[in-house]
């Protein structure tokens, strides 16, 4: 980690925000090569914002994200979309193309970006839904899915241009037990086979243990513990330790900043 070389992306001084709201504040993160690392924080930390930063499709009020070193805000839009090439992204619903079969959305990116004859990509895409345990799936159309086989398919669409780097938006958001047993193994195990780095966003405390290397959380727009999960889960931080075991009273309210309760349903004159 302390070796340039190692590093995939990093981030520093990192500033945005939204109107008046700013979202970070002189944010510094390092994502190390061949890891999974995960991003967690409350609702509204801007946890999915920050993926859009990496992949510019959002562009910083100021500060510096470095992608294998290569400053992206210099590229031009070719560079920039030759580097996306190598990115992966599981989106947060899956965002599969409802009036196409399952084969057809995992084939979408090799059409879309390559000149593979259909033989290659015929037998790509069969490898890619047998490593996502769908194979036999291929017919159908998204709305014959499960919200868990859905997932899996982004997955294997995801990840069907072999890509440098795998981007999971809260993978995890509304799957039942075994399906999610399923996401984070594959999550782990595509990591591991094809060599490849993960980001993974999201606030399900428990998966993330089992499956990240190194954990940032972030809160009040900066990083407020980085460090492997069983680190952060033993930290005497109260803002960490209320977010890692779930508790209802601590540094981070429930509700949102809001005018007197009072004064805002009666008036001003209330009493």
């Amino acid at each position: 980690m302390n070796d340039q070389s190692d590093n995939l992306i990093e981030i520093r001084n990192l500033n945005y925000s939204r109107g008046q709201r700013q979202i970070f504040k002189n944010l510094n993160i390092t994502i190390a090569k061949g890891q999974v690392t995960a991003i967690m924080g409350p609702s509204g930390t801007g946890k999915t914002t920050l993926l859009r930063l990496i992949t510019r499709e959002l562009n910083p009020d100021s500060g510096t994200i470095l992608v294998e070193g290569i400053d992206i805000a210099k590229l031009s839009q070719k560079d920039l979309y030759k580097l996306r090439k190598r990115m992966g992204m599981l989106f947060q619903n899956g965002a599969l193309l409802t009036d196409i079969s399952v084969f057809e959305n995992v084939a979408f990116p090799l059409r879309e970006h390559t000149r593979l004859p259909n033989r290659l990509i015929r037998h790509i895409v069969l490898t890619k839904l047998h490593a996502v345990g769908l194979r036999g799936a291929a017919d159908m159309m998204p709305s014959e899915l499960s919200g868990g086989m859905a997932r899996r398919v982004a997955l294997a669409r995801a990840m069907v241009m072999d890509p440098a780097i795998l981007i999971y938006d809260e993978p995890f958001v509304g799957l039942d037990p075994i399906s999610m047993g399923v996401i984070v193994r594959l999550v782990r195990k595509m990591n591991d086979a094809l060599g490849i780095s993960s980001i993974l966003v999201s606030h399900d405390v428990q998966e993330i243990a089992t499956v990240a290397d190194c954990s940032y959380l972030i809160s009040d727009g900066k990083v407020a513990a980085s460090g492997s999960p069983d680190e952060l889960s033993n930290t005497r931080s109260d803002l960490v330790r209320q977010f890692m075991h779930g508790m209802a009273d601590g540094p981070v309210a429930f509700h949102y900043s809001a005018p007197n309760y009072a004064e805002q349903l009666l008036g001003r004159d209330a009493e």
